[in-house]
């Protein structure tokens, strides 16, 4: 998997989302990051799938939608037609897991599964080989601006392993909260290969800057091997 830069809107300017969505997608982003949140699984709420919709009008680029809810299944029908790619699940809230990415594939969309910090890698054991991304959040998700948590690294580690070990090259490894230019090189050398960052980019004056940047320390920091897919 080559190494992918997800900026997150939610810390974009949401006055200007589709001006914000276009620079950084001419700034050099891989995939335009959509944190969903309903004060419910997370203290905060957010956006739903008009403002995806909205996202999907101003840029070409994959959307990649991370459900920060409960009782997701409800809605992967919503925002694969507001114009998802990739819909990521918690693991935590999802009680037939199986069943939820299989009906996230069946819509046509990439199925992603997140991790919250304190949740056991053994929960990836029986959905691994259908998945196409993981996420590891690396901070507790619910607000933006965060720090990282360095014992991310190790769980980071073990997902890389993990699919190695399976030959899953083609299913990304995403790192999500706190990643900025000065960590991501590390993050790269855990085994990570898509990379969500949102001040870290959004709170600079000049996206593409930043992004040259990041791509900088990936490159200094990557693994010999991190898959062969696209």
């Amino acid at each position: 998997m080559n190494p992918r830069i997800a900026p997150s809107i939610l810390s974009a300017d949401f006055g200007r989302l589709a001006e914000e969505i276009q620079a950084v997608t001419q700034a050099g982003a891989d995939l335009i990051h959509v944190d969903v949140m309903d004060g419910r699984f997370v203290p905060n709420i957010t956006i739903g799938p008009v403002v995806v919709k909205a996202a999907r009008k101003a840029t070409d680029l994959p959307l990649d939608v991370h459900l920060m809810i409960v009782e997701p299944d409800r809605y992967l029908e919503d925002f694969r037609k507001a114009g998802a790619d990739i819909i990521g699940v918690q693991v935590e809230v999802c009680p037939h897991l199986h069943r939820t990415v299989q009906a996230i594939k069946a819509l046509g969309a990439k199925a992603s599964v997140v991790l919250n910090p304190a949740t056991s890698l053994s929960t990836l054991d029986t959905v691994l080989d259908d998945v196409d991304q993981v996420l590891i959040m690396s901070v507790n998700p619910g607000f933006g601006g965060q720090q990282f948590i360095p014992s991310a690294m190790t769980k980071i580690a073990g997902v890389r392993k993990m699919l190695d070990d399976r030959g899953l090259d083609h299913v990304a490894l995403e790192v999500d909260g706190g990643v900025k230019v000065d960590n991501i090189g590390d993050i790269a050398a855990a085994g990570a290969d898509t990379f969500v960052a949102g001040s870290a980019i959004f709170g600079e004056p000049d996206y593409s800057v930043v992004i040259a940047k990041m791509r900088e320390q990936i490159a200094r920091n990557s693994l010999p091997k991190i898959g062969t897919g696209q």
